[in-house]
């Protein structure tokens, strides 16, 4: 009896061993995502955000940009939503919901910018040179204009009064939106100097 539970030991062993071992072995793609976000703003973000999308970007960095830039009209998209509903939430102060609609404006700017920016980052396939340039060029100054609009909607919940629940909200989700935009604009200028 107690050789026949040393071998079940000895195989269960040897089979945990096994699985181990190969769910350890090193994906390719996720390994490229790994490192390529090692060089974005928020690392950890970037690669918890892009993983589920590894079989898409293989080890593409026009991909990777391009996942990035989608990643975060996703998150604006998401924020704008979440806006829209908070704006027509009843007992706001006058100043909060006016701040909240002057965030939305630059939300929905953002979400503009960052379309574009995924639209022009296709006109970069198959070109090369100046033209590359010229593309790369539009899109870098979108995804930048975009970060600057989310980081400006907080702008009007400056001030003592304008602390509280639906500031803390609306930051939470401009900031998650903020960092994805951070991260795909460091990827987008990745692959424009590796281009």
């Amino acid at each position: 009896m107690e050789h026949k539970l040393t071998i079940a030991l000895i195989f269960l062993a040897a089979f945990y061993l096994a699985g181990a071992t190969s769910s350890t072995t090193i994906n390719p793609s996720s390994s490229f995502i790994k490192s390529s976000c090692a060089t974005a703003t928020y690392p950890a973000l970037c690669e918890q955000s892009l993983s589920p999308f590894a079989k898409t970007i293989q080890t593409s960095p026009a991909q990777l940009a391009r996942t990035a830039l989608a990643v975060s009209l996703k998150r604006s998209q998401s924020t704008q939503a979440y806006l829209n509903k908070l704006k027509k939430v009843n007992g706001l102060k006058p100043r909060e919901r006016s701040a909240i609609g002057d965030c939305l404006e630059e939300v929905n700017d953002s979400l503009d910018r960052v379309s574009k920016s995924i639209k022009e980052l296709k006109n970069c396939d198959g070109v090369k040179g100046q033209e590359f340039i010229w593309h790369m060029s539009n899109v870098q100054t979108w995804v930048s204009s975009a970060l600057t609009d989310e980081n400006t909607c907080m702008d009007g919940f400056g001030g003592k009064a304008m602390e509280g629940r639906v500031k803390s909200s609306v930051r939470s989700h401009i900031t998650s939106v903020a960092h994805v935009t951070s991260n795909a604009l460091a990827l987008v200028n990745n692959f424009a100097q590796k281009h």
